[in-house]
């Protein structure tokens, strides 16, 4: 898979992401968030295991074995961050409003770089920590967040923020140790679908009429988000950094306050042109600086090598 093939899935999930959040809250209307997350996860797994055994079932046991204690590891890891991830994100919910949960959500842009550099000492370059925080400013706009009070529930939103970050990273390191994007994506669905279930029968009142009346919700949620979305994920970090990729993924605002224009009727003011604008400018910032700077470092390498060949002919 090329690098432009990835991004292009890193904007096709974030746009799914973004047009599915509708779905998602009124999803919920009659059924709690751990009993939605059961279902539509569920939904995800059955929307892409079709596709991981038709595409993907020759090599399954093969990079699997490669390394078993690994897969198996990653695989409970990163479906725990997710599980979390998404269900402090909408408890968040109930204990604060939509403007500060999307704002402090998109912490996990920065928290991603900050935890590649301090835990895994890994290089970030420069143009992620401007790119980030224009993110940052850009989701304060779009959010309004401005009008809004910080509230207890902002916690639960900065720890879902982790959770992100971390399944991000984790993804990431999936990908460069395994090659089944399709049956990972399809497993990870399942993993936080069981999670959900387990503590949906302890924390919510399970009933199937109930969850019935929101099967178009789960379904849509189920099928896009769930599945697909967090499938094209994978694919798109096989060629692009986790950094990076969180920049790319908070976009997911903008499609929502597009998707919310258009569906809801919801108006744009101009704090939220503003905002879309900016966390746009940051994705562009971001891809494409490194790019110039490889590109000017290898000309005064070119430069440098024609000086020294120019002065060692002179010298003989």
């Amino acid at each position: 898979m090329s690098k432009s093939t990835s991004l292009f899935t890193a904007f096709l999930c974030t746009f799914i992401w973004g047009t599915t959040f509708i779905a998602q809250d009124t999803g919920m209307d009659k059924i709690g968030p751990l009993t939605f997350n059961a279902t539509r996860f569920f939904v995800g797994f059955l929307s892409i295991i079709p596709f991981a055994l038709l595409f993907e079932k020759k090599k399954i046991s093969k990079e699997i074995n490669h390394n078993k204690q690994l897969f198996y590891k990653m695989l409970f890891w990163v479906g725990l961050f997710l599980f979390l991830g998404t269900y402090l994100q909408q408890t968040a919910l109930l204990y604060t409003d939509v403007a500060n949960a999307a704002f402090f959500t998109i912490f996990y842009v920065p928290m991603v770089p900050i935890i590649l550099f301090f835990f895994y000492t890994k290089s970030i370059h420069w143009s992620i920590w401007p790119s980030a925080l224009f993110c940052i400013v850009g989701v304060y706009l779009l959010s309004d967040f401005s009008d809004a009070t910080v509230r207890l529930g902002d916690s639960l939103v900065i720890l879902c923020a982790l959770f992100w970050a971390l399944h991000i990273i984790f993804i990431g390191n999936f990908i460069k140790n395994f090659n089944l994007p399709l049956f990972f994506g399809a497993m990870q669905a399942l993993v936080v679908s069981f999670f959900s279930f387990v503590f949906a029968v302890f924390f919510e009142t399970i009933t199937i009429p109930n969850i019935l009346n929101e099967s178009v919700s789960i379904i849509y949620a189920g099928i896009l988000s769930g599945g697909v979305a967090f499938t094209l994920q994978i694919f798109a970090q096989k060629n692009i950094s986790s950094a990076p990729a969180a920049i790319i993924f908070s976009l997911e605002g903008v499609f929502a306050a597009i998707a919310a224009w258009i569906i809801l009727n919801q108006i744009l003011d101009l704090d939220n042109i503003i905002g879309c604008v900016l966390i746009l400018f940051a994705v562009l910032l971001s891809q494409l600086l490194p790019i110039y700077d490889s590109k000017i470092k290898n000309k005064l390498y070119i430069i440098k090598s024609k000086i020294i060949l120019s002065c060692k002919k002179q010298i003989f």
